[in-house]
């Protein structure tokens, strides 16, 4: 008796691509050199801390290296040069601990989870000011959480952080500058009673955190005049509105997609062993 052996079909490019319902060319974009882009930004961020006022011409002069190489990699990790007019020294007393800036020694993160930026930005509305306190996955450039208060008190990181853990899961590596709010007991005792280690950009050093700087700067603009809102309800949910337009629908200019368009895409990607023909 003969017995036919049955042939199990490779799972191509274009089935997975038909499954998905996207273009057969989207599996293959990869972001252009991530590894190499994120050595030179650490470069770049080292050069500017000796010389913060350069731009992307003297740092080009000083690596050594293309000024269009320099200036694309500062854009795409929002770097920008520290200019700021002179005005009178103070000291200023020290309050809580401080830590290293531990991303620089890292390699660019793989999958998500690995290494969180935060930041808050304040927001004026009909005379007074509000604060937004946020925290981005540097994997897939989602913004994983946030939360909005009428001061830039410690419960307003330390409830971005619960709302981003919430949500995501904890990450290994978290990052922020060095404002009292990310300094102070409460906030870097949670983070290491959860095991996270936290990393902060040297004093005076705004391009250590580009990629919140950057998120800041599109945001207002895509979101437009706070003050057309009537109610501090009403602008919450608008801001909530807008952080699921970030992560859902904006394509990012990195990554060709939305953030979490990218990650199922990369996700699909490690996840199945897709043979080509």
């Amino acid at each position: 008796m003969i017995v036919k052996a049955k042939v199990k079909l490779a799972f191509t490019k274009t089935r997975l691509a038909k499954d998905l319902g996207i273009s057969r060319s989207s599996l293959y974009y990869q972001p252009r050199k991530p590894q190499q882009d994120w050595h030179l930004k650490n470069q770049i961020e080292l050069t500017l801390h000796h010389h913060p006022s350069y731009g992307h011409k003297r740092l080009a002069l000083e690596l050594g290296l293309n000024k269009k190489k320099i200036l694309r990699v500062m854009k795409l990790f929002g770097i920008k040069p520290y200019r700021r007019r002179g005005k009178k020294w103070r000291k200023i007393k020290a309050l809580g601990n401080s830590y290293p800036n531990l991303i620089h020694s890292l390699p660019f993160p793989d999958k998500p989870n690995l290494i969180w930026v935060s930041d808050f930005t304040h927001i004026s509305f009909h005379g007074k000011f509000l604060y937004l306190a946020t925290i981005k996955d540097v994997y897939d450039r989602r913004m994983v959480g946030w939360s909005l208060l009428t001061s830039h008190s410690v419960q307003l990181v330390i409830l971005a952080l619960l709302h981003a853990i919430s949500r995501c899961g904890r990450p290994k590596f978290l990052h922020s500058d060095q404002g009292s709010e990310y300094k102070s007991r409460p906030y870097t005792k949670l983070a290491e009673s959860l095991g996270i280690k936290l990393s902060m950009s040297h004093k005076g050093s705004p391009w250590e955190n580009g990629y919140q700087e950057s998120f800041y700067s599109h945001f207002k603009v895509d979101w437009g005049d706070p003050n057309r809102f009537t109610t501090l309800g009403e602008l919450a949910y608008e801001i909530y509105c807008q952080m699921q337009y970030y992560n859902h629908r904006r394509i990012h200019s990195t990554l060709k997609m939305a953030p979490v368009t990218y990650a199922k895409h990369q996700a699909n990607l490690i996840t199945k062993y897709i043979p080509i023909r």
